[in-house]
């Protein structure tokens, strides 16, 4: 039994704010305190003005899967110029960059105080793989969301308006996969772009080749059947025309089409922007009027996707993406297409501080956190590594916490950034208890992870504590101690052991008669036989299975 005692809580969920209270954990949870008072625990932390929170839950990532793989083939540069994590007594060798090795994505995560992360893209007919790379990730418990926005079966389905055939198929495909939930990215707009390699959807209403649906069809439909499946998330959206001026419109169409629905839209930043044809093709933020539909309608999450200035790698499900931004920066590029189901583009980028358009981008983040009303429903992300990679985020902390900071940082960049964005003008400044819970409490919420984000009794013992400092940023860059899983992983501030962590997933309810279909169909169009798709328990890494039930 450990003991963490006289730390300062900041457990939102539990409606702690910064009260001095101990934490008993046992067998991996966190328990009550022992019943008699003479008991003594196995060891104790003394945390006597320390900060006590919830481990970090990064909702949103790229960890994993063919893309992160290509991506760090791609950047031996940074490899090369980054530190590097030699082999120890409870260690392996990792590199760092952009797209770091396995062992070196779960230490670094650990030691900014994060215990679970998920990967927000992975084509199910690799997940196999997926799973045999959680199992090389340190430190962390683990999820995926399983694309299906552009996937042949999905989009048939919808075509032939058949609902049911839609949600056996997501209920089947997610437990095939042992994913945690839908994703849609560029819904359609990739199947359109592999037949013609120059365009893309222009919105939701574009008709995709050969299926005769829409973006919005796809939304809706694939919302609906997510909701009906009780998926703990049910659909995790990347909006079409991501980067592109006036994608606002799209983004708020798509907001519409959920219907009323819970979904949740991802690195809403990129989706954000003002400008084009009928806006005087000015680049600018419109946050505005999308945080307004936001703050009213309670069925939307979001995180932001959130861009710090320097060298990153783009990698996105979304294959006309990365085939522009290569354009844009003259790089090199990869572009993978998965069978039936998805493409990917993979290219380096650079985000510069005096440029316009990069200015604004990590202006209109912060218009995201600063305007919403309700932080149970805004997640700290940075689309890892889209925005910037995650070990940015004890800056991105340390932005909102301190306005003094924002304006040093504002005097940096491109000076139209105070014109065209909001947030020059705001005092707002979060708290530690907001902090927890746009990191921690507000994830394990979207996520359904009832045992996360909190430090009540029964909860996983996921657990950071840090030394205050008047600078946010070296108090979140540098945690004292970090329990996952109720292993004590970073003890004064140093890494002291490596756990393996879990693999969250989902196994949905769905008619098993509806596989003879999904049979033949797979026996006629894939390469690789039905049999031998599934991801069976045995084969995973420490699976833990959540419940599926409606939350409505």
């Amino acid at each position: 039994m450990l003991k963490i005692q006289g730390g300062t809580i900041y457990d939102p969920a539990n409606g702690i704010d910064g009260v001095v209270c101990d934490l008993w954990i046992e067998d991996g949870k966190i328990v009550p305190p022992p019943a008699d008072p003479g008991v003594k625990p196995g060891r104790m932390l003394d945390a006597a003005g320390l900060v006590v929170m919830p481990g970090g839950i990064d909702m949103h990532c790229h960890i994993a899967g063919p893309k992160v793989n290509v991506a760090r083939k791609m950047r031996p540069e940074e490899k090369r110029a980054d530190k590097k994590i030699l082999r120890t007594a409870s260690t392996h060798s990792g590199t760092m960059g952009s797209a770091p090795s396995t062992f070196a994505t779960g230490y670094t995560y650990a030691g900014l105080g994060y215990t679970t992360a998920f990967d927000a893209a992975i084509p199910p007919l690799d997940a196999r793989h997926v799973h045999e790379e959680f199992e090389d990730t340190p430190c962390l418990d683990k999820g995926f969301y399983v694309l299906v926005g552009n996937n042949h079966y999905v989009m048939q389905s919808i075509h032939d308006q058949d609902p049911q055939r839609l949600q056996d198929f997501l209920g089947w495909l997610l437990g095939a996969a042992k994913g945690y939930a839908p994703k849609l990215v560029n819904p359609g707009g990739v199947e359109v772009w592999k037949h013609h390699p120059s365009g893309n959807v222009a919105g939701l209403d574009t008709q995709v080749d050969h299926f005769d649906v829409t973006p919005r069809q796809i939304i809706s439909a694939v919302t609906q059947a997510g909701n009906a499946l009780g998926l703990p998330h049910p659909v995790h959206i990347h909006c079409n025309n991501l980067g592109m001026p006036g994608n606002w419109v799209t983004t708020l169409e798509t907001m519409k089409a959920l219907e009323g629905h819970r979904g949740h839209l991802t690195h809403i930043q990129f989706h954000s922007y003002g400008g084009g044809e009928g806006d005087e093709n000015t680049f600018n933020s419109k946050v505005a009027p999308l945080v307004d539909y936001v703050n009213q309608h309670n069925n939307i999450t979001l995180d932001v996707g959130q861009v710090m200035f320097g060298k990153t790698t783009s990698m996105t499900g979304d294959g006309p993406l990365g085939y522009y931004l290569a354009n844009v920066y003259g790089s090199k590029w990869f572009s993978g297409d998965t069978e039936m189901e998805s493409g990917c583009g993979i290219a380096p980028i650079e985000y510069r501080n005096k440029s316009l358009v990069h200015s604004l981008q990590w202006g209109i983040g912060l218009d995201w956190f600063l305007m919403m009303n309700d932080p149970w429903r805004v997640v700290m992300s940075t689309d890892h590594p889209n925005g910037a990679s995650f070990r940015a985020y004890p800056q991105i902390v340390r932005l909102l916490m301190d306005r003094t900071y924002r304006q040093d940082m504002l005097k940096t960049c491109h000076p139209a950034v105070r014109e065209r964005c909001h947030f020059p003008d705001i005092d707002r400044e979060y708290t530690l208890g907001e902090i927890a819970i746009i990191t921690r409490a507000g994830p394990a919420r979207i996520l359904g992870l009832h045992d996360k984000g909190h430090l009540g009794v029964g909860a996983d013992a996921d657990i950071t504590l840090y030394t205050p400092h008047e600078n946010k940023e070296i108090m979140f860059e540098m945690p004292r101690y970090v329990i996952q899983g109720g292993q004590i992983v970073i003890e004064d501030t140093e890494l002291r052991t490596a756990p393996e962590g879990r693999t969250l997933h989902v196994v949905p309810d769905y008619d098993k008669d509806r596989e003879t279909d999904i049979g033949q169909w797979f026996e006629k169009y894939y390469s690789i036989r039905f049999r031998n798709y599934p991801v069976s328990s045995d084969y995973m890494h420490a699976p833990q299975q959540i419940a599926c039930a409606p939350r409505d």
